[in-house]
């Protein structure tokens, strides 16, 4: 399964929820996430102590566990990553029973509408995801209200998920 996650509720979302449908049109197993419609608490050791794991944390948790492929979509927030982003995988990271296995050699798909070019948040998911042991791919999407979704490089940048995801073992 193809877990496509959002970090916007604007372009970002719609960017994703158009991936998701041509997912499905390719024929793949995909399933949308909004993160920010989950209410995780600002991750700090401080709420990690007083809070422990929270209650929100376990179906995102499961949906990562399940996936054997992500897509993110995210906007540039002043040059790097969306603060829910970061959030959820801080929380993902300190507190899933074996984050390892939600991140290790998963492929993983970057893709971005921003106000500018959208560069800045792609290097650093890529670095982030990378640190967690995921295979970010090489190509990834870039649009804004300049430059447009290519359906044909949808396509061909899924097809690719498509064919990563199927040549890795079920963890």
């Amino acid at each position: 399964m193809l877990l496509i996650c959002t970090a916007s509720d604007g372009h970002n979302r719609q960017l994703a929820q158009v991936l998701h449908s041509t997912a499905k049109d390719l024929g793949i197993e995909a399933k949308f996430l909004d993160l920010t419609t989950i209410d995780l608490p600002l991750y700090t050791p401080a709420t990690e102590k007083n809070v422990g794991q929270p209650a929100a944390l376990a179906p995102v948790e499961s949906l990562f566990a399940d996936a054997r492929g992500l897509a993110v979509c995210s906007p540039e927030y002043n040059g790097s990553i969306p603060p829910v982003f970061t959030n959820t995988i801080a929380w993902l990271s300190r507190k899933s029973s074996d984050f390892r296995r939600l991140f290790n050699g998963k492929p993983v798909m970057l893709t971005t509408y921003s106000g500018g070019h959208g560069q800045k948040v792609l290097m650093a998911i890529r670095v982030q995801l990378s640190h967690l042991g995921c295979n970010v791919i090489g190509r990834d999407i870039a649009i804004n209200k300049d430059k447009p979704l290519n359906p044909d490089s949808a396509r061909s940048v899924l097809t690719t998920m498509q064919h990563l995801i199927e040549q890795r073992r079920p963890t």
